[in-house]
């Protein structure tokens, strides 16, 4: 078997040229679009965009840190910029109906025009019908009403006086109201003397002063009819007078919005309302012969004059294009608007002047951006935003009538039409729960915007991400980075994406970078952004953060943890694992053990028994004994009792990276041939023995070589990985450099059989023509140990069923 080679160091990491890229500083650079690599991601958005169907509303998946949001909102302004801006909405005062405000879509660039006309006219009205009412002419026409009424009065009373004359009869005024007496020589007769009278005569002026007292009551009767006509002409001078004024006020404002016919609707309902209102202009100065006319109940001040106010909603009169509005608290107000109130008198009122809009209302004609999971975790917003999908209008709700607990009587203004594109953006995961719980999800985002992660590092694509360094950059205000900081975050990139072959494209993670190696520059004096920099920035992310890594390490050092670098040692071998701590990821060694001994073919797996290890570390276990059983030992039952065991382990393990490790320890206690221990080994196996790729290689090398390396490297010690993650290696610098000095090495596999080769120094073994493979390879040895086991269970068996004598057939 021909003996694998350790990898050269130049396959370790991939390097990144500074002269391939062809600038001195990012500041000879164009800047490159935010949509770098996302080519499937643009074209969903494209399409998205572009489609005004409805239900066509986009979700955009992307994991933490790809600055896929920013994106978004670079894409959305550039589309937006080359569309119609959107027409603007405003509220009025409903007349007939108060609690209905009346919504009304305008131009752009008229909601403020509108707005300042009104105001403008109920200025003028303030000054305007307040003078009107104080002038002589009007004075002169209510004296004149008034001497009318009082000569109507009068004539009545003088008719009835002259008649009670005749009859010798007087009217006179007393407290409780007028009495009719009988007089002579035009003084009132006594009771005594009237007392003293001819019957006759008594009955006779008791007659009179019956009818006479019939027609007063009728002549007092008529006093308040001449009155109330009286008030009627003086209200008809009033109406005819302002009507006059406000009509003169409102044909200018026709005039101006002659094209609007909502506005002219609207202003032909505020005419109405002024004249049958225009008391609400008057001062407490009035006329006093107006006291029957108009009340002065109100100052110019008075809040009731806002019903005549314009509540503009949406307007924005620096507008290019279409809106793009980013929400980035999407509750329920927040997105539909919401109502406010003001306290009065111990109670809360409301009009339409206090309708507060929505990021829907802002976004109305545009776009919509809002964070999918910030949604989803605000109460009834999410419900609500598919209610207004749904019915293309924005109608406004309040949380508190959600619950049933609103008690103020409030508005229920008219809903406003929406045409809008809601982009939705989160993780995939959020993504699929949506898909599979919410039956209306899929019905009103029908578009998928998957961004990538990473895209192919080729020449082409290192200098557009210099490009895309030189952008946030610039968005970020930082000094320049040079061609060799620029090659050097390219191939941090290259590690952060876990391939040499790919491209990180978490803009995230590469921002916060390029900030703290600005920092370090800065406080180093430099104007631009070096290589040094960037390392700097590298060690201080992992000293914040590596206090756990130190101490995992410190327990390896000192032998609290028992891991071997050197020696060998039958059925025991390193494997490697990752683990961290948030978003920090280092590689932990640990002593992976079997033994075994003949049994009834049980293959223990220890962390699964004591519930340690999770389903796919299990499907590992279960993978290797079925290649046991499928290699060794084919013509007899397979007699063996074997465990497993991740010594000194704690916690939870799952992920069959340690299947090969476990795989390569039960052929050394097999085998009884010892394993290299200045070796650690990761890789899953499947049933035919090829060791499969696996995550996390290159912290998992570098864990390896930071033991070894406290301890002292020997030129001996290495890692084992599978020949199918050599493609993934971008290892630190101090590795690469420790590999080309021949201080360690990392070694890739194919097979079972060229690791358990490396790990032991003896050839794996290849079955003859005759099916046997060599008696002193590890193959061999693990053949016939458990042909062995497998002859000593059926001598066992014979002896225990025949009297304790063997079968004639053995015996003989």
């Amino acid at each position: 078997m021909a003996e694998t080679k350790p990898l050269r160091a130049s396959a370790l990491r991939q390097r990144c040229d500074p002269r391939r890229l062809g600038f001195k500083t990012t500041a000879e650079l164009k800047p490159a679009e935010r949509l770098l690599g996302q080519e499937r991601a643009r074209d969903a958005m494209q399409f998205g965009t572009a489609i005004r169907r409805s239900g066509y509303n986009l979700f955009v998946i992307g994991e933490k840190g790809l600055g896929h949001q920013d994106a978004v909102i670079q894409f959305l302004e550039d589309r937006a910029r080359s569309e119609a801006p959107p027409d603007e909405w405003v509220y009025v005062n409903n007349f007939q109906q108060s609690r209905n405000p009346i919504a009304i879509r305008l131009p752009p660039g008229t909601a403020i025009g509108f707005r300042r006309a009104m105001d403008e006219l109920i200025d003028d009205l303030k000054t305007a019908l307040p003078g009107l009412f104080d002038s002589d002419d009007y004075r002169t026409r209510l004296r004149a009403i008034d001497e009318e009424a009082k000569e109507q009065q009068e004539q009545a009373f003088e008719a009835l006086r002259k008649r009670a004359e005749a009859e010798n009869i007087g009217i006179m005024r007393t407290p409780m109201g007028f009495a009719l007496a009988p007089t002579r020589d035009g003084n009132v007769i006594q009771p005594d003397v009237f007392n003293a009278m001819h019957e006759a005569d008594r009955k006779r002026i008791e007659g009179v002063i019956a009818e006479l007292q019939g027609e007063l009551e009728r002549v007092l009767r008529e006093m308040p009819a001449i009155d109330k006509k009286r008030r009627d002409r003086i209200r008809k001078v009033n109406e005819e007078l302002a009507s006059a004024t406000i009509s003169a006020s409102i044909a200018v404002l026709r005039q101006r919005f002659a094209d609007h016919k909502a506005i002219l609707s609207h202003l032909k309902a505020t005419e109405a309302d002024l004249v049958q209102n225009f008391g609400l202009f008057l001062t407490d100065g009035m006329p006093e012969e107006a006291s029957a006319g108009p009340p002065a109940a109100a100052r110019p001040t008075d809040r009731r004059l806002r019903r005549y106010g314009v509540n503009v909603l949406v307007t924005d009169q620096q507008q290019q294009g279409a809106a793009v509005v980013r929400e980035d608290h999407p509750t329920l107000a927040n997105l539909l608007g919401h109502i406010e109130h003001l306290a009065e008198l111990g109670a809360l009122v409301t009009d339409f002047t206090l309708i507060k809009p929505g990021a829907l209302h802002r976004a109305n004609g545009g776009y919509i951006v809002i964070d999918a999971r910030k949604l989803l975790s605000e109460n009834f917003a999410w419900e609500a935003l598919k209610r207004t999908l749904r019915g293309n209008a924005i109608r406004i709700e309040s949380a508190a009538a959600q619950m049933g607990l609103a008690t103020t009587v409030t508005l229920d203004p008219e809903p406003i039409p929406l045409d809008v594109k809601v982009v939705l953006v989160g993780e995939r995961r959020l993504y699929d729960v949506l898909v599979h719980l919410d039956p209306d999800f899929s019905d009103l985002f029908k578009v998928e915007a998957d961004f990538e992660d990473r895209w192919r590092r080729n020449a082409k694509n290192e200098k557009q991400s210099a490009q895309l360094f030189a952008t946030l950059i610039d968005a970020e205000g930082l000094r320049p980075l040079n061609a060799d900081g620029a090659a050097l975050l390219i191939e941090e990139s290259a590690r952060f994406a876990d391939d040499s072959e790919r491209l990180s494209l978490r803009i995230g993670y590469l921002t916060d970078l390029l900030r703290e190696a600005d920092f370090w520059a800065g406080d180093a004096g430099k104007r631009v952004i070096a290589a040094a920099d960037i390392e700097k920035a590298l060690d201080g992310r992992i000293r914040r953060k590596d206090r756990i890594r130190q101490r995992v390490y410190e327990g390896i050092e000192r032998n609290t943890v028992l891991i071997d670098t050197k020696g060998t040692a039958v059925g025991q071998i390193n494997g490697l694992s990752v683990t961290g701590i948030g978003d920090f990821m280092f590689g932990k060694p640990s002593r992976i053990t079997a033994r075994v001994r003949m049994g009834a073919g049980k293959l223990i797996d220890i962390e699964r028994e004591v519930d340690l290890g999770g389903p796919l570390h299990s499907k590992g276990v279960m993978i290797l004994a079925s290649y046991l059983q499928a290699n060794y030992a084919l013509d007899r039952p397979v007699s063996l009792w074997a465990s497993l065991a991740f010594e000194q382990s704690y916690g939870g393990i799952d992920g069959d990276s340690a299947s090969s490790a476990e795989l390569y320890a039960l052929l050394s206690a097999l085998s009884e041939v010892p394993i290299r221990q200045d070796l650690a080994v990761t890789g899953s196996v499947n049933q035919r023995g090829e060791v499969q790729a696996i995550g996390g290689v290159n912290e998992k090398i570098e864990g390896f070589f930071d033991i070894c390396n406290t301890r002292g490297l020997t030129g001996d010690q290495g890692v084992l990985i599978p020949k199918s993650n050599v493609k993934h290696l971008m290892l630190r610098r101090d590795v690469v450099e420790a590999a080309e000095a021949g201080q360690f090495h990392v070694h890739a596999v194919r097979t079972i059989d060229e690791g358990i080769a490396l790990l032991t120094g003896r050839a794996a073994g290849r079955r003859n023509a005759r099916g046997v493979f060599p008696a002193d390879s590890i193959n061999g040895l693990v053949d016939a140990r458990l042909q062995a086991f497998a002859d000593t269970r059926r001598d066992f068996a014979a002896r225990n069923t025949n009297g304790g004598k063997p079968r004639s057939e053995d015996a003989s």
